[in-house]
């Protein structure tokens, strides 16, 4: 079966497309119904050493906005996360998760606090810009919820600061992690946050403007030769590695913020209203039942995890892993999972079940990987 992406409209390309395509990549998925470059010439192996050396361009341009502007702004955000954003400073960045009724994980964005009834959200693969529209109307708020024609670039690795300062002045390097200041760009002023999905040190661009991208790129491209600036994307290893989940893949609806580690992120005193409380405080008072953990687990260079994989113990299945790779630093195959809460502890010997009935043995460890 192949598993080749046939393009449509409907999977929308972005303002960066062209030159991914004449940097060489190799392959596509999709997020948000946008084009994410999955992979290049180079392996998954030579992306990650050099991602911890040097400096990367990526397009993720799928990490769409969801610009939630106007009176009631922030009552709708706090309705929809049990982080207390009230806290949030102008110029901040801010990781929460959107939960449902439920408690159930709807997104995990990235909330961007640009005025004090101005927000965006930049999020995960899930329709986060119905959800907010739906419940704004259903609670009839004085707030318009949009997405802006922004379309983020990530500079990321060790030498990403230096190569946007020599850029864009050395300011670049008094943003703070997780904070964004602005930049001027073709008599724009554009966004720039010291933010990435990777473990390494980056920025993201946020370009408002779709016509300005390839002019973007090409700048960036030509002053990072010296810095030895290659194209990438999202790197499997590095991504598993540092714990960094993936909304549909490791983390879903059926989820809950407190069995993935967003446990400090949840303001559960009653203090703050939201949808879900009830059921999230409830969840918290009876303790939670299974955990995201990391396993490592012996063998040949583990193949592809599309389907999740069985944990087990003495033939029980007691969890189950979402992402896996080889990692070449570790020397061995690590994935991220979910564990049943008396299987959980560091060190717990494992069983993975793999495709053809492949078993590696391996163990349970705490996220990150050291």
């Amino acid at each position: 079966m192949s598993d080749a992406l046939n393009m449509s409209r409907r999977i929308r390309r972005t303002p960066y497309t062209s030159r991914i395509e004449k940097n060489g990549v190799s392959e596509f998925t999709v997020v948000n119904h946008m084009l994410l470059p999955k992979s290049f010439q180079t392996t998954i192996e030579d992306d990650f050493w050099h991602l911890r050396s040097n400096v990367q361009i990526w397009d993720v341009s799928c990490q769409r906005q969801v610009e939630i502007i106007g009176a009631d702004a922030e009552k709708l955000l706090q309705c929809m996360t049990p982080r207390d954003i009230s806290i949030c400073q102008i110029g901040q960045c801010m990781y929460i998760p959107i939960i449902d009724n439920h408690g159930g994980l709807i997104n995990d964005p990235i909330l961007l606090k640009l005025g004090g009834d101005h927000f965006w959200l930049s999020i995960a693969d899930s329709d986060l810009l119905l959800f907010a529209k739906g419940i704004s109307i259903g609670m009839g708020l004085d707030v318009e919820v949009n997405e802006p024609d922004v379309s983020p670039l990530a500079i990321q690795g060790p030498k990403s600061e230096a190569l946007l300062a020599e850029l864009f002045g050395e300011d670049i390097r008094d943003i703070g992690y997780f904070k964004f200041g602005w930049i001027e760009f073709e008599g724009t002023r554009q966004l720039i946050s010291r933010t990435g999905y990777s473990t390494q040190v980056g920025f993201e661009i946020f370009l408002n403007g779709f016509e300005l991208g390839e002019k973007l790129w090409d700048l960036i491209w030509e002053a990072g030769k010296k810095f030895n600036l290659l194209p990438g994307c999202p790197n499997l290893i590095d991504r598993i590695e540092g714990g960094l989940l993936s909304y549909g893949n490791d983390i879903t609806r059926a989820n809950n913020p407190l069995e993935i580690g967003l446990g400090k992120y949840c303001k559960l005193d009653g203090s703050i209203d939201y949808f879900g409380r009830e059921n999230l405080q409830k969840i918290a008072n009876d303790g939670v039942k299974r955990s995201i953990r990391g396993v490592l687990f012996n063998g040949d260079r583990c193949p592809t995890c599309v389907v999740p994989w069985p944990v087990l113990v003495d033939d029980r299945k007691v969890g189950q892993v979402t992402s896996a790779i080889w990692s070449p630093r570790l020397e061995a195959n690590v994935g991220i999972s979910m564990i049943d809460r008396d299987f959980w502890d560091h060190g717990q010997k494992i069983i993975i079940q793999m495709p053809e009935k492949k078993n590696s043995i391996g163990e349970v460890l705490d996220l990150p990987f050291e």
